[in-house]
């Protein structure tokens, strides 16, 4: 049986993408390093006016449909670890939070604080992120659980962002 990661190609802007830059082939938590790997990104990202950002967001998700389904098909595998795009997309709606509340993008605490979050609802999958990721397929599916796991640890974020008295 052939290795799935052996059926891509980093020359492929489908499979380059899908593995967030080659961050997905880490072969110690892939799901990790391409959320950590979406960091600088997001940098760029919470520079833009709020109403960009959301726009990014929007986009990204829908061409994320179709990178992960394109990946997912050339690597015959539904949901492979190395593809980590629903990743960057899931951490930078976590993020939102700080053009939202125009919060200054310099404070690390928000940005520890949202990457762990993440980190966790992508990882524990809590209803209704499990009962997503279990039941729809395709492109979508590799998208949208990570979508609701932003939206949840977005949430979140805000909540400790009270409870710390950070806003």
């Amino acid at each position: 049986m052939t290795n799935p990661i052996a059926l891509l190609s980093l020359k492929n802007p489908w499979h380059l993408l899908a593995t967030g830059f080659g961050s997905g082939l880490s072969p110690i938590v892939p799901g990790t390093m391409g959320t950590l790997a979406s960091i600088p990104l997001y940098l760029l990202l919470v520079q833009l006016p709020v109403s960009a950002y959301i726009v990014v967001l929007i986009v990204t998700f829908f061409i994320g449909i179709k990178i992960c389904q394109v990946a997912s098909d050339d690597m015959g595998v539904h949901d492979h670890g190395s593809i980590v795009w629903d990743e960057f997309v899931g951490m930078w709606l976590t993020m939102l939070i700080v053009p939202l509340l125009k919060l200054p993008a310099d404070e690390w605490k928000w940005l520890i604080a949202g990457f762990v979050l993440f980190r966790f609802f992508d990882m524990v999958k809590p209803w209704p992120i499990g009962w997503l990721d279990a039941r729809i397929h395709g492109g979508l599916g590799i998208m949208i659980d990570d979508i609701v796991a932003g939206i949840m640890a977005g949430i979140s974020l805000y909540i400790v962002g009270l409870a710390a008295g950070w806003l």
